[in-house]
């Protein structure tokens, strides 16, 4: 499936506001909101676009997030993969090829919970020979900020006027309760789920779930609109693995950030003290965007790199072989270590 320049703007006008009303979508964009609505159905039915909720993942006190390298049995990395999958602590699975079979993230409350749980998914899953786990200590930048560029400046900034202002104060203090929980898990299924329908599949009353809401997307959890990889004209993807010395990597990562072809930028606690993911247009570029990024930021150096071959899971969804959504796997509070197990969100 194509997309034509309205596909692109509906798509590129929800990256930057989520949840907008289909009436500014259809103002900014100069077309009727019944047309703008029903493009959008019409992707996300055809699992190519979708809006996805997830905690804040720049803020370590709300979720801290291990980047895991996983070697494989010979022949059993796919089969891995949709095991580790089926864990909603499990949000991102890359199939790769290198000095790895499997990139995944996985998310809890805190290090002793990452080191419990990541020793627990690996291993009751056969197959698995060896992992190594680089903990996150920061992220520059995530999927949420990377952008289509369909539309101009005026309708960027009409946009960007009309959303929702994260505030950099974390509430992450703050007991998560059930509702939370319930509001995190539907709006990781559909970020653009109504009011009305969030209140009646959460029990809650409409003023209630709109308070909420509105706490949450301000302190606590994130929105970001997805386009399934193939029709961003992006189609390849490539992990690297990356150091610099430690006084420049605050620097070194906010250049990063800058970076078009950069999807994320982890710094990360271990042999690497950068993890950065890219789309990249062809295979050759994997070379030539390593050698780019050497003339620009001299003093990081890429100690090892991996070409994606296939994303079983991004962000709790499920992928095809061309990278549509055919399924989801809510995502859920990271376990409180202060709570018992059988008392676990």
């Amino acid at each position: 499936m194509e997309l034509d320049e309205i596909d692109r703007a509906v798509v590129h006008a929800l990256q930057i506001h989520p949840r907008a009303p289909w009436t500014l979508v259809g103002e900014v964009l100069g077309i009727n909101p019944v047309t703008a609505a029903r493009r959008w159905h019409r992707l996300e039915e055809a699992g190519l676009a979708w809006v996805t909720a997830y905690p804040r993942l720049a803020n370590s006190r709300l979720v801290v997030t291990g980047v895991v390298e996983v070697d494989t049995e010979p022949g059993v990395a796919e089969e891995v993969a949709h095991a580790l999958a089926a864990d909603p602590a499990v949000p991102n699975i890359k199939l790769t090829a290198g000095g790895r079979d499997l990139v995944a993230a996985v998310q809890a409350r805190s290090l002793d919970e990452l080191a419990r749980l990541s020793t627990l998914l690996f291993q009751r899953t056969p197959g698995v020979r060896a992992t190594r786990t680089h903990v996150s200590t920061g992220v520059t930048t995530e999927g949420s900020r990377w952008r289509l560029r369909s539309l101009d400046a005026a309708q960027v900034a009409r946009l960007e006027a009309a959303a929702p202002v994260a505030t950099s104060a974390c509430d992450a203090e703050a007991r998560w309760d059930e509702l939370d929980a319930h509001l995190l898990e539907l709006l990781s299924t559909d970020g653009r789920m109504s009011l009305r329908d969030l209140s009646a599949a959460a029990d809650a009353s409409l003023t209630t779930v709109r308070r909420r809401l509105q706490s949450l997307l301000a302190t606590r959890l994130s929105l970001r609109c997805d386009l399934a990889r193939p029709l961003s004209g992006w189609p390849l993807s490539a992990v690297y693995f990356a150091s610099v010395p430690g006084q420049f990597v605050a620097e070194t990562s906010r250049a990063l950030a800058e970076v078009r072809e950069v999807r994320s930028c982890a710094i990360t606690a271990g042999p690497h003290n950068l993890v950065v993911d890219v789309w990249l247009r062809a295979l050759n570029d994997v070379h030539d965007f390593e050698a780019h990024l050497s003339r620009r930021l001299p003093r990081l150096t890429v100690a090892d790199r991996s070409v994606v071959l296939r994303t079983v899971k991004h962000m709790g969804r499920l992928l095809d072989r061309d990278g549509r959504c055919v399924n989801v796997v809510p995502l859920r509070l990271p376990q409180d270590p202060r709570r018992s197990p059988s008392g676990a969100a």
